[in-house]
C-alpha cells in the first residue's frame, strides 16, 4: 500500500492482502493508494485482456472488490473507488478507460499505457513463434 502524504511504502510486497476485521475474498488488488488528507483510498487492478473481454474485464473488476471497498470505507471512514485499468492485447480500451485513468494520481498517457500492451504482445509471440 502506497500512503500519499507519507511518501513511504507500508508494505514493499506485492500482492499481500489488506487485513479487513471481516473475511473478504477478493482483498489483493494490485495497487492502493490511500490519501489521508482527501480522505480518499483508490483500489487499481491491472490486466492485459483479450480485445473482445475487455468492457467485461472492467465490470469484473469493479464488481471483485466491490465488498472490499465497502469495508475499506468502513474500516479508514474514507471515500473509497475500484479503477479497473484493462487494455486488449493490441491496445484495444473502452469508452470509459480515459475516465478511470485520470482518476489515478500522476500524469498518465493512454497511447504509451496502449504501446506497452502492444509490445507485450509482441514478445510472448516472439518467445511462441521462434
Amino acid at each position: 500500500m502506497y500512503n500519499k502524504n507519507t511518501d513511504d511504502d507500508d508494505d514493499n510486497n506485492n500482492n499481500q492482502q489488506l487485513q479487513t476485521d471481516r473475511t473478504i475474498r477478493n482483498n489483493k488488488p494490485d495497487i492502493i493508494i490511500r490519501d489521508n488528507e482527501e480522505g480518499t483510498c483508490v483500489l487499481i487492478d491491472v490486466a492485459i485482456s483479450g480485445d473482445r473481454n475487455v468492457i467485461k474485464k472492467e465490470a469484473e473488476k469493479i464488481l471483485k472488490y466491490k465488498d472490499l471497498t465497502i469495508e475499506i470505507q468502513r474500516i479508514w471512514n474514507v471515500k473509497t473507488m475500484v479503477i479497473p485499468v484493462i487494455i486488449g492485447a493490441t491496445g484495444t480500451i473502452s469508452k470509459s478507460f480515459r475516465k478511470y485513468v485520470s482518476n489515478i494520481p500522476g500524469k498518465h498517457e493512454v497511447k504509451e499505457l496502449q504501446k506497452t500492451a502492444i509490445f507485450g504482445t509482441a514478445h510472448v509471440l516472439r518467445k511462441v513463434l521462434m
